[in-house]
């Protein structure tokens, strides 16, 4: 692993003190360093039990090229990405692996404008990297490290400024917050207590182990969340991934609904109020994206799967909106990038406006039938496995923007591709019906898996 290339798909991954060692981290850091020219960085990291030693290392490798770092502590990466704007900073560096388990690791670097950076400036940090080509400062001109207090209530009160408090106060929503023992924690039930919600929080102690669920907020890991809300009698639930920069919903039921519906949810509430704007997604997620754009004459500009790219693509052509199948939502208003808690006071916005309930809202989106799953691959044989899946698939409607996306005459489809963060092939399909997206999803296994070992062997 790192042989050729750092980044995936967002940012740097690994398994901790095995491939994301302490040393590793210095160099990578250094890298950065000489990259930013000893510019102004913040750092700040998430609750992982392998956090404060890798953050240990970012700072010194950073301050070795003469970097001011300004250390903003535990905090979730949104807040991290509004501090780099807010307080005028270089550049940032966050440490985290995100929704991947409690072992991995990783780190994300900001640009000056709170987004990652885009590709071809990380091609230029694995540049540096490889060729070992690290600025040194001299004994007096090393870098200090200064504490960054506030960078929460910052963040707090910009997401708060753009959403009616009024209209949610007055509504009083029964909020439970399900913060998987991440970073959000620290935040973002705060953040819906002050917006005048009525908060009950589960796994809200930060535990780098995960032990309440784990940090990926899939249906399946939110039972206790389910439970709960219906339990409570909630108007809604919602769970944060391990930094805070996804949200996945419940609504008062205790359904859990995958984040391209909530998304929509938001699409419409925008479009309603800005039509004609333009709208970026991923080719992952569902349709009912453009079903949504299409009703009220927006335009959906469709990118690879990663966070950095639809960033940087709302940046490129102006967009204000952009959202993802897995519950990221970018506001760009806030910030073009996906964010957690903004995402959950918009869709309590929208509630509080609306005076409705959520399952009623998501009730009127069209309706269709999602199933994600994965399948093991070594990362060695990622890109043969794709080449030859290209080769098998050629004679049906196949899109290749990212991986291969293939559509059946019965409107169905299945998207294929190798993850950026995880030595798997991740599969996302979406049909009229629960059983024809297992048929598809489970054909395609079959034939990925048979691909898998026929390039292995």
């Amino acid at each position: 692993m790192f042989e050729n290339r750092l980044f995936g798909t967002n940012g740097i991954r690994g398994l901790a003190n095995v491939e994301l060692t302490p040393e590793f981290a210095l160099k990578v850091a250094a890298a950065i360093g000489t990259f930013f020219e000893a510019g102004k960085i913040v750092v700040g990291c998430d609750g992982r039990t392998s956090s404060p030693m890798l953050k240990s290392a970012v700072i010194s490798g950073l301050t070795s090229t003469g970097c001011r770092v300004y250390d903003a502590g535990m905090v979730p990466t949104p807040a991290l990405q509004y501090a780099v704007r807010a307080y005028g900073m270089d550049g940032g560096v966050m440490i985290t692996a995100s929704h991947n388990p409690p072992e991995y690791n990783g780190v994300k670097v900001m640009a000056s404008d709170g987004v990652e950076l885009p590709r071809e400036l990380e091609m230029e940090v694995e540049r540096i990297f490889f060729e070992g080509g690290f600025r040194r400062a001299e004994w007096n001109s090393v870098g200090d490290v200064l504490k960054l207090p506030g960078v929460l209530e910052t963040y707090a009160e910009a997401v708060m400024k753009h959403v009616d408090r009024d209209a949610i106060s007055s509504a009083r929503p029964k909020v439970v917050v399900d913060a998987g023992n991440g970073v959000s924690a620290l935040v973002y039930p705060s953040i819906l207590g002050r917006l005048g919600c009525r908060v009950v929080a589960i796994n809200s102690n930060v535990d780098g182990r995960f032990p309440g669920r784990p940090p990926e907020p899939r249906p399946e890991n939110l039972t206790a969340l389910s439970s709960t809300v219906k339990f409570e009698g909630a108007d809604l639930g919602v769970a944060y991934d391990g930094d805070g920069d996804r949200a996945i919903f419940s609504d008062e039921r205790g359904v859990i609904h995958w984040g391209d519906r909530s998304f929509a949810l938001v699409e419409k509430a925008f479009l309603s109020e800005n039509p004609g704007e333009v709208v970026v997604t991923p080719v992952s997620s569902s349709k009912v994206v453009e079903d949504v754009a299409s009703e009220y004459g927006g335009k959906v500009i469709w990118t690879k799967v990663g966070s950095v790219t639809v960033s940087r693509t709302m940046l490129r052509v102006g967009a204000k909106l952009g959202g993802e199948e897995n519950g990221g939502v970018f506001y760009g208003p806030h910030q073009p990038v996906r964010d957690g808690a903004m995402t959950t006071a918009l869709i309590l916005e929208i509630l509080a406006k609306e005076g409705r309930r959520l399952s009623e809202m998501l009730e009127e989106l069209p309706k269709y039938c999602q199933l994600k799953d994965k399948v093991p691959c070594p990362e060695e044989l990622k890109q043969p496995v794709l080449e030859e899946l290209r080769r098998r698939v050629s004679g049906a409607r196949v899109e290749t923007l990212d991986g291969v996306k293939v559509w059946f005459d019965d409107g169905s489809w299945i998207l294929v591709r190798p993850s950026g963060t995880e030595p798997i092939y991740r599969l996302y399909a979406e049909a009229s019906t629960e059983e024809r997206v297992a048929q598809v999803v489970e054909e395609f296994k079959q034939l990925l898996s048979e691909i898998i070992s026929s390039v292995r062997s």
